[in-house]
Formats: C-alpha cells, sequence, structure tokens
C-alpha cells in the first residue's frame, strides 16, 4: 500500500518516474494514491527502459 501526504500533492501536476516499466502495476497504483487520495491535478509517467518478452 502506497502513503501520500495530501499538503504535498493537492492541485499539483506530478511527474512520476520509473527506470524500468515492466507491467505498469505499480505506477498504476502510485497514479491512482496520487489522485485519489492526494488530490493531483495531473500525474504524468516517464519511463527510460521496458522489459523484453520473449512471446
Amino acid at each position: 500500500m502506497y502513503a501520500v501526504d495530501t499538503a504535498q500533492t493537492r492541485g499539483r501536476k506530478i511527474l512520476l518516474f520509473d527506470d524500468l516499466f515492466r507491467s505498469g502495476t505499480t505506477m498504476n497504483a502510485i497514479t491512482d494514491v496520487l489522485l485519489d487520495a492526494g488530490k493531483a491535478e495531473v500525474v504524468r509517467a516517464l519511463t527510460i527502459t521496458k522489459t523484453r518478452s520473449n512471446q
């Protein structure tokens, strides 16, 4: 579970940065917390690389 300090995020535009994108589960969960509990105005995500699949 993730927690957020609403005083730091309310009404803000936030860039969520992660060095590796796999399934997106963690990034989606943190985005939800920032938007819902944190009352952020906008959350954008940026990743540097993604895992390769052998499918």
